[in-house]
């Protein structure tokens, strides 16, 4: 299943007094594993951007001032989300900006079941544990070390490696088998098919006759012997 997992940059909190989006950050992944697609914009929010959001994202209004509008880069984004479902963390912050801004283009807003909330997801696994981006990192052992400033295109990709660990990806079983499939968490590994012909054994005469020669020499109790491995292959 194809999936954008995303975070928004933005001048405050609240969509619906004012407040703009000033960056987009995007990660593609399928069956919660990144593919190494990304999206990234800054967006010129035509508005002053506080002395306290610059603290927190180092965007500042001289920076944002020559940068597209969103009414530019909307069929981009739009474009690159596709039908995907898309993951957040709160997501209903990022949802209520993304969907402002395409209101206001007359745009039609993404629905709330398009959405997954990976704050939701980890209040539900690590009930009464901080959930902020950068303690789950700290829990999932994710590095921080690029992360000096929320950017969105930074925390799109932290949070992608999140969301892995979050839906078990690391840990998802293969079968190595090749008797049949498997179906781990919504993912479908196939059934390796058998080998038309047989690979032809590469030892010599000589070199066989020499480990039989050494098996014999390890006795009865030998574990080649208890596991009943045969000795003239």
């Amino acid at each position: 299943m194809r999936e954008i997992v995303f975070d928004t940059e933005t001048t405050g909190l609240d969509p619906n007094t004012g407040d703009r989006v000033t960056e987009i950050g995007c990660v593609e992944v399928v069956d919660c594993i990144p593919t190494g697609r990304t999206y990234h914009t800054y967006v010129n929010p035509q508005r002053h951007v506080p002395e306290k959001v610059v603290e927190i994202t180092g965007l500042t209004t001289e920076f944002l001032s020559d940068k597209a509008l969103f009414e530019d880069i909307a069929e981009d984004f739009v474009s690159f989300v596709g039908d995907a479902v898309l993951v957040a963390h709160n997501a209903s912050f990022d949802r209520g900006f993304i969907n402002m801004e395409l209101v206001r283009l007359g745009r039609p807003p993404y629905a709330e079941d398009r959405f997954k909330d990976t704050a939701r997801m980890a209040r539900a696994k690590f009930p009464g544990s901080y959930v902020s981006l950068d303690a789950l990192c700290k829990r999932f052992d994710i590095s921080l070390d690029t992360r000096d400033k929320h950017g969105a295109l930074i925390d799109a990709l932290l949070l992608a490696e999140v969301y892995l660990e979050l839906t078990g990806g690391r840990t998802r079983a293969l079968d190595l088998s090749g008797t049949a499939g498997s179906e781990i968490g919504g993912v479908v590994f196939p059934a390796r098919p058998l080998r038309s012909k047989p690979l032809q054994a590469l030892q010599t005469e000589k070199e066989r006759a020499a480990h039989k020669s050494f098996i014999e020499e390890l006795g009865e109790d030998a574990l080649w012997k208890s596991q009943s491995v045969k000795q003239d292959v």
